[in-house]
């Protein structure tokens, strides 16, 4: 059907009559007013009726798809605030096990050390009476060479002053009585 055709007459002689009536200037014709509309809405009608259904389900697919990348967007933020709290939490965790380990490897060092200390002390103190007990040992050998070289000296004096010879025993006797005095001066 073609409306053009129909309405080809009434639009000629109507433009005509508005052209004389508005003077030659621009004039507002209502009839292509509601032609125009008319073949719009026809038009707009038969591209609903051939395309409308796909061209819906086209948008409803995408609608779809955008919703669906929203909401994985959606969980992807949540995903990455999960895991970022969890890797907060892990390093917290490794931070406080790292903390545990150093005071431990610190306590360790400072028995290790006490126990050095402890040993070398004692180590020290042994020495300390081992190098007396020597002392003392050395002091008593002295003593007693200087013991038996007095009493050769007593002896040979005392031999002078009698005169006589004595015996190896008969000096050892008297060396003997002579030490056990005690003498003014020294002290037992």
């Amino acid at each position: 059907m073609n409306l053009f055709a129909l309405t080809a007459p009434l639009a000629a002689g109507g433009v005509v009559a508005a052209a004389e009536a508005a003077g030659g200037g621009l004039a507002i014709n209502f009839f292509w007013i509601v032609v125009a509309s008319a073949n719009f809405i026809v038009f707009a009608t038969i591209l609903y009726l051939a395309f409308g259904k796909q061209v819906s389900g086209l948008l409803a697919s995408r609608r779809e798809r955008i919703e669906q990348g929203l909401r994985d967007a959606e969980q992807a933020k949540r995903d990455r605030e999960t895991a970022e709290q969890e890797r907060l939490a892990t390093l917290a965790e490794a931070r406080r096990e790292s903390n545990d380990i150093l005071a431990r490897a610190q306590k360790v060092a400072q028995e290790t050390r006490d126990a050095d200390i402890a040993a070398t002390r004692e180590e020290l103190e042994r020495m300390r009476v081992r190098a007396a007990d020597e002392i003392a040992a050395e002091k008593q050998r002295a003593l007693a060479e200087l013991r038996s070289e007095v009493a050769d000296l007593a002896l040979q004096a005392a031999g002078r002053v009698v005169r006589e010879t004595m015996t190896d025993k008969r000096q050892r006797r008297l060396v003997e009585e002579f030490l056990a005095e005690p003498t003014p001066g020294t002290a037992k």
